[in-house]
């Protein structure tokens, strides 16, 4: 019983650990995609100064090159993001299984969607395979696809871009509600463990010193049938002796 009770023990630690990680890596994405909504948040700023008909197209301009920089900054993150070498945004599915218990099938799973600017939707608006046009003036007039994409080349595009980029923090605020939820079942998890493990420890600990005292007290009998056995050979050879003894006397 007691050496069953050690390889659940050790189990129950290992999938302590196991979900530790778990927390370690949502963790990681949560941390990437915090990053990911500063980001949102500041092209929303910018989507909504492109909003206002009182700006040039120099100012345009370069609005439109900061928020491109920000949409590849949103892809970086997406793309670079990793635990232990595993990349977490980079797919439309990249799905963990944290192994949390000491039996089969004792598993959580987390779903983490691949976070480009393209896949939440505010990407380049061009639609591939046509072609842009830039004027004198470094405008550029190229057809948008509908309903997605930040553009900012004129107030109605603009006020547009408001709503996709909305639509993008709600797309993010989602994935990382999912993420919460994973962490917080993760840390119940690893307090169930550590009671799990407490116990058993606590019920193993009794067995064995039952089982010290029972070999204890086999021990002690055995020692004192030994010593009965000797003390009777030693009276026994002491006989012939003591009878001699008494026939010469």
């Amino acid at each position: 019983i007691s050496e069953k009770m050690k390889a659940q023990i050790g189990g129950l630690k290992q999938a302590k650990r196991n979900a530790q990680d778990g927390i370690s890596l949502i963790q990681t994405a949560e941390g990437a995609l915090s990053e990911t909504h500063s980001i949102l948040s500041r092209m929303n700023d910018l989507a909504v100064q492109a909003s206002n008909d009182t700006l040039t197209p120099e100012d345009r301009n370069k609005i439109t090159k900061e928020v491109d920089a920000l949409k590849k900054n949103i892809t970086d993150i997406s793309n670079n993001t990793e635990f232990n070498t595993k990349k977490l945004l980079d797919k439309a599915d990249n799905k963990f299984t944290f192994q949390v218990g000491a039996s089969e099938g004792q598993t959580a799973e987390i779903t983490i969607g691949k976070m480009d600017s393209e896949t939440i939707g505010v990407g380049d608006t061009l639609t591939p395979g046509t072609d842009a046009v830039v004027d004198g003036e470094g405008n550029i007039t190229s057809p948008a696809v509908p309903g997605k994409g930040v553009d900012l080349s004129d107030a109605a595009k603009a006020s547009q871009s408001i709503a996709n980029i909305k639509a993008a923090i709600d797309t993010v605020s989602g994935q990382r509600a999912d993420l919460g939820a994973v962490q917080n079942g993760l840390n119940h998890t690893i307090n169930n463990l550590g009671t799990t493990t407490e116990n058993l420890s606590e019920a193993n600990s009794r067995i064995e010193d039952v089982d010290m005292a029972e070999e204890m007290m086999n021990f002690t009998k055995s020692n004192i049938l030994s010593q009965a056995a000797t003390s009777m050979l030693a009276q026994a050879n002491a006989m012939p002796n003591s009878v001699l003894s008494l026939l010469q006397g």
